[in-house]
């Protein structure tokens, strides 16, 4: 079926998402434009315009996806482990997320979208509430745990943040062994674990 032929459903829209991460795995962002994607997509080059306004806001909107996927994740876990939640599962979970997406992985934490463009307000909605679940789950875990001064929230940013560094290690190349980033991973688990202790 040719491409055009799909989208008298009105599916172009995701088409052109799916087009677009497509572009994005193959060539990352410098390589992602309106213009390759309505090529790809096989529509005309004002197509897209009518969905997206800009670059940043098809970059935005390849983010918002990707985050709904990464609080989808974070949502699961919870469910799963009740009121026990198993910080190495979501670990696991997280750096498969972001090893299997790194194109996506850096849009969604790096300054393309967040220091060089604009972030747009379904973006921050979404990024902001994957963080917030995970930090309200983090807060079950160590309810009673941590000394009266200590702040659940920066707990929590702390231990996102060391989840974050090993994804970048992974990810730009600094660790390529599989095997050694499980082990690290779970040393990392160890450590955040005996800090709330």
């Amino acid at each position: 079926m040719p491409k055009t032929e799909r989208y008298h459903h009105g599916d172009l829209h995701d088409t052109l998402l799916q087009e677009a991460n497509a572009l994005l795995n193959e060539q990352g962002v410098e390589g992602l434009s309106l213009r390759k994607l309505a090529e790809r997509a096989g529509v005309s080059r004002t197509a897209p315009y009518h969905h997206f306004r800009d670059k940043n806001a098809l970059l935005c909107a390849l983010a918002t996806q990707a985050f709904a996927r990464l609080d989808s994740i974070i949502e699961r876990q919870l469910e799963s482990a009740g009121d026990h939640p198993d910080i190495q599962d979501f670990v696991i979970e997280y750096l498969e997320f972001a090893t299997e997406n790194p194109e996506q992985y850096e849009l969604m934490f790096g300054r393309t979208i967040w220091k060089s463009g604009t972030p747009t307000e379904e973006l921050k909605r979404v990024a902001y509430r994957s963080f917030r679940r995970y930090a309200e789950g983090l807060g079950a875990l160590v309810q009673g745990r941590l000394p009266a001064a200590t702040d659940p929230l920066r707990v929590a940013q702390a231990s996102w943040a060391t989840i974050h560094g090993l994804c970048r290690l992974v990810i730009d190349g600094v660790y390529v062994d599989r095997e050694d980033m499980q082990a690290v991973s779970q040393q990392a688990v160890a450590l955040i674990m005996a800090a709330l202790k």
